[in-house]
């Protein structure tokens, strides 16, 4: 899985869970901030010591912190590069991100991988029906 995670919300926190529900190790890609600054509200962005910190008091609050890697992503090209491991078996995504998964299958499937498994929640919907998203969340602070 990979993301952004600023700002760690519900929909973040359904992602993770999910991922270690169904997988012994879960490797997490987390966008370094050079490539985050075209993000609407940047300025209220956490940085990346932040996010990783959240990611991992998260994580430690149900899970063994062993059972995850978080690998900084620098460039947009070793995403795509992450999900072309042929050790990897599967990848949650989110509804939002699900077009991408759907790629990143292509490319394997053209390399003659095996396509990944691919886990796929829900967006999730504040009170008022609107999308949880970090960028809502930095609009408001």
């Amino acid at each position: 899985m990979g993301g952004t995670f600023d700002h760690l919300h519900k929909g973040h926190k359904f992602l993770l869970k999910t991922a270690l529900s169904v997988s012994e190790h879960v490797e997490i890609g987390l966008t370094a901030q050079k490539l985050l600054e075209k993000k609407k509200y940047y300025s209220k962005l956490e940085n990346y010591q932040t996010r990783q910190k959240n990611l991992e008091d998260f994580v430690k609050s149900f899970a063994d912190l062993a059972r995850i890697n978080i690998v900084e992503i620098k460039n947009w090209d070793e995403m795509s590069g992450y999900a072309q491991d042929p050790e990897y078996d599967g990848l949650v995504v989110s509804q939002e991100t699900y077009d991408n998964a759907i790629k990143l299958n292509d490319e394997r499937k053209k390399k003659g991988l095996i396509p990944l498994i691919l886990i796929v929640i829900p967006i999730f919907k504040d009170k008022n029906n609107l999308k949880i998203s970090s960028t809502s969340i930095r609009e408001k602070i």
